[in-house]
């Protein structure tokens, strides 16, 4: 499945049937980078992610989606909402900072778990286990291999476990931060992660 690339970036439409979701909301989620600015400041993404709503059957009208004037107040957004605050920033993108029924390091080590399914280990100098991106990278592993595998055996196995850590992680702490995050009123952000929410559903129960 293909990611965004560069003639995305430039037109600002998608084809979301030919789009690893998965790495799309990696991308608009991850640290502020010129690249995913300029990409959702394009006009015509605001049709795109329209279009987007319809798909994932989001429930209401789709509400608009208001970018940032510029790349300076879309850091700073970004920073305020998801890494600063006290006792912490408004909307933690890290499982551990939403579910608090079990300790975060069980959380952290139950992630790790899923990721040796593959093979892979997350950076702890980049990033915890539980943070929202090294999640959806490893859910679009599961499914890249899946659908490339010629086994069937190895296809169900990494169907079952993209269902198992949806509903054991994701599933478990995206909604609570789409309603913090919906409560803040910022721009862009809540538009993103309403439709992640409801990404994350359809593959669970598809």
């Amino acid at each position: 499945m293909a990611t965004v690339t560069a003639e995305h970036e430039t037109t600002g439409s998608i084809d979301w049937q030919q789009t690893d979701l998965y790495r799309f909301f990696a991308l608009v989620f991850a640290p502020p980078t010129h690249e995913c600015f300029n990409f959702l400041a394009q006009p015509a993404v605001t049709m795109a992610l329209c279009d987007l709503w319809k798909r994932l059957e989001c429930e209401g009208e789709f509400p608009g989606f208001e970018w940032f004037a510029s790349y300076e107040l879309y850091e700073s957004a970004y920073i305020a909402l998801f890494d600063v605050g006290v006792p912490e920033p408004p909307v933690p993108l890290f499982e551990s900072a939403h579910d608090k029924s079990h300790p975060a390091q069980e959380i952290a080590l139950e992630n790790t778990y899923f990721y040796e399914v593959l093979g892979l280990k997350s950076d702890p100098g980049q990033a915890v286990p539980d943070y929202l991106v090294t999640q959806l990278e490893f859910l679009a592993a599961l499914r890249y291999t899946g659908e490339h595998t010629r086994e069937e055996a190895t296809a169900v196995s990494m169907l079952r476990a993209e269902s198992d850590f949806l509903d054991r992680h994701l599933l478990n702490w995206i909604p609570v931060a789409k309603s913090k995050l919906c409560n803040t009123g910022a721009p862009g952000f809540p538009v993103l992660m309403t439709l992640l929410a409801e990404f994350l559903s359809h593959r669970h129960d598809g």
